[in-house]
């Protein structure tokens, strides 16, 4: 051993603790030489001096005020945790062992132990349980835990730490535990404390998981209602913190064992509701309230149809959703945005209880979504609030996917509603009508598309003409790429006059935006029309050009990808005889691109893979004269960019079916 270093150890791990709180004060540091230099040391006793480090920092412990004593509680943990890297306790002396062992339960039975340090001292213990308890290597911890719950002369603190230190280690000590269903009844029905009753709720939890069988989970069924008591009283206390930890772990329940709740499930899910409709609680406890009952509702293998039998309690949730819907404002940055993804005045209830609309509609069917949704969206759709009509039509996006057979059956009556909303006053209630329409065109398609298409393109032409709000003009474009993706070439030709005039007229806007929508809308419909395309071509093809030439500024990046992808479609469709003069012209600037430095971020390059992919199917054997220069770079890109594949032509692609993705509104 190093003298120097035994020395060293001798001063910080001796009988004064001053030393050792220097270096512990050092280790959080905010001035890094300092700070890496207590790591060195500290690192260096862990491997010449384990027996002492451990024991100073347990004896550290023993005075939970010390101002070190949460630090030495984690620094500790990682020496005890067979899951950290720096474990040692195998390599202690049996003497230390032991004294370590005893050193934590008095360090955990100290009275009025602040929380800061009995958390992390719960988890150390915990962790090194884990490592003992199978070889039933300390006996001792399971008659402390024991006694520190189930005497009633135990202060709430050391029964708060106990039950949680119980909870971690539910799959070691469920067969062997004495009297588990009397001390978690009591824990949860503890008469002052708040804290005890969450812990006993997160020790009833770990251990219902952990029980191997329905039979011995179902001994514990009748403590659910003292479990929701629990989180109830948390709430009436204003103890949100502890509400919100208990219903994480209620959604964990719920989704691994739901067939324990089913006896007392119209009490549990009426008290989550509860919880979801309260608006004096914070955003984050609600929307667990919701997490629950939708991870219930969604848990169909485990306990099928239990949420059916519901139907009242899915029109309340339904309607917390609705309302939740109602938290978007008109932002300016909205209106003004440079981009479809700009989100302004979404906040993050909005978001959420969209993605629980959809998830909510998939798990429960379109029966029991659309006969709910049947009572609530009138009064939106009338309402003077344009965020009411807004979440109405937000509502019919979002269920679509789940609701997909009903809605089908109701298909007329469905899209008057959302068409109807084409005219509204308020620009956003605006766009979220044509967003339905684009969701619904994927959802319901092909029907959608083959019975309604007289009355949805029109409204969607009309759209475009909306000059005073481009986001609209926007995505009304955007949305004739859903609608073209599962669309017959006969039922789209007709309407190709209008659509490709509106969308020329969008070509020549001046915002990229409006620009780009267009474009991917032209190119949607020629994949889709096919030869049908070749009438509008020489009309078409010079403003694609046009783009594709003088899109040169960094900003304009996406505009000239988008060039790229509607020529080679455009290609496609009409043909080699129509496109080979301007293919050339195409191809002569594609290669100058390639040879030039792009940014790794650009999306040029991707889409330029595709391109020529598509250029080389359209003109088969005239293509051969660039696969010298296009080649080597095009194999380059593709290993470098291995989430971009390259299709090759087969029989299979000769039915105009593109292979590009298609954007979800």
């Amino acid at each position: 051993m190093d003298p120097q270093s035994d020395a060293g150890a001798a001063v910080v791990l001796g009988a004064d603790p001053a030393a050792l709180t220097a270096l512990l004060a050092d280790l959080t540091s905010p001035a890094n030489e300092a700070r890496s230099r207590a790591e060195q040391q500290f690192h260096a006793f862990r491997r010449s001096h384990p027996d002492a480090l451990a024991l100073s920092l347990a004896h550290l412990l023993l005075s939970p005020a010390h101002p070190s004593a949460p630090i030495a509680a984690v620094l500790l943990r990682r020496l005890i945790a067979p899951s950290s890297q720096s474990f040692v306790y195998p390599a202690l002396s049996p003497a230390t062992q032991s004294s370590l062992r005893a050193l934590l339960l008095s360090a955990a039975s100290a009275p009025a132990l602040p929380r800061s340090v009995s958390r992390k001292l719960s988890d150390a213990v915990a962790e090194l349980a884990s490592f003992l308890l199978p070889a039933n290597a300390w006996p001792d911890l399971l008659s402390f835990l024991y006694k520190s719950i189930d005497s009633t002369s135990s202060p709430p603190g050391l029964q708060e730490s106990a039950l949680n230190i119980l909870a971690r280690l539910a799959s070691h000590l469920a067969a062997s535990f004495p009297n588990l269903h009397g001390l978690l009844h009591a824990a949860l029905s503890h008469p002052s404390s708040a804290d005890v009753r969450v812990a006993g709720l997160n020790a009833a939890i770990s251990l219902i998981q952990s029980l191997p069988s329905a039979a011995a989970r179902d001994q514990f069924q009748d403590l659910l209602p003292a479990m929701m008591r629990a989180l109830a009283e948390s709430l009436n206390c204003g103890n949100e913190g502890s509400a919100q930890e208990a219903l994480e772990m209620m959604i964990e329940l719920a989704g691994a064992e739901p067939r324990f709740l089913r006896r007392q499930l119209p009490d549990v899910v009426a008290s989550m509701l509860q919880i979801a409709e309260a608006p004096g609680l914070e955003d984050g406890t609600r929307h667990l309230a919701v997490e629950f009952v939708v991870t219930l509702a969604e848990a169909r293998e485990r306990a099928p149809g239990m949420m059916r039998k519901l139907p009242r309690y899915v029109g309340r949730l339904f309607a917390v959703l609705m309302s939740m819907l109602l938290d978007v404002q008109d932002e300016p940055a909205w209106h003004a945005a440079v981009s479809e993804e700009e989100d302004a005045g979404e906040t993050g209830s909005y978001v959420f209880a969209q993605e629980c609309l959809d998830r909510l509609s998939i798990a429960v069917g379109g029966n029991t979504i659309l006969s709910v949704a049947a009572e609530l969206l009138p009064s939106f759709f009338s309402s003077e609030d344009w965020k009411r009509r807004h979440a109405a039509l937000v509502t019919i996006a979002q269920i679509a996917e789940g609701s997909a057979k009903m809605m089908i059956k109701n298909l007329e009556q469905v899209v008057g509603m959302v068409l109807n909303s084409f005219q509204d006053p308020h620009p956003r209630v605006r766009w979220a009508a044509i967003n339905a329409i684009g969701q619904l065109s994927t959802d319901l398609g092909p029907e959608l598309q083959n019975q309604l298409h007289h009355v949805v393109l029109p409204s969607l032409a009309s759209a475009m003409d909306d000059v005073q709000n481009p986001r609209v003009q926007a995505h009304a474009a955007s949305a004739i790429l859903n609608f073209s993706e599962n669309c017959r070439p006969d039922i789209l030709t007709p309407y190709l006059d209008v659509i490709v005039g509106k969308l020329l007229l969008l070509l020549q806007t001046g915002n990229q935006m409006v620009q780009e929508a267009a474009l991917t809308a032209l190119a949607s419909a020629a994949d889709s029309s096919q030869e049908h395309f070749q009438k509008y071509y020489d009309a078409v093809m010079p403003y694609l050009k046009a783009i594709l030439m003088n899109a040169t500024d960094k900003s304009n990046r996406m505009l000239r990808a988008k060039s790229m992808e509607c020529i080679s479609l455009v290609g496609m469709a009409v043909g080699k005889q129509k496109f080979k003069d301007d293919a050339k012209q195409v191809m002569e600037v594609l290669m100058t691109l390639q040879g030039s430095q792009m940014e790794a971020d650009d999306p040029i390059t991707s889409y330029m893979l595709q391109a020529w992919a598509r250029l080389c199917k359209c003109l088969g054997q005239d293509f051969l004269p660039y696969m010298s220069v296009v080649m080597p770079p095009l194999l380059q890109s593709a290993q470098l960019k291995p989430d971009v594949s390259v299709t090759s032509a087969g029989p299979e692609d000769e039915n105009g079916e593109s292979d590009d993705e298609g954007t979800k509104q």
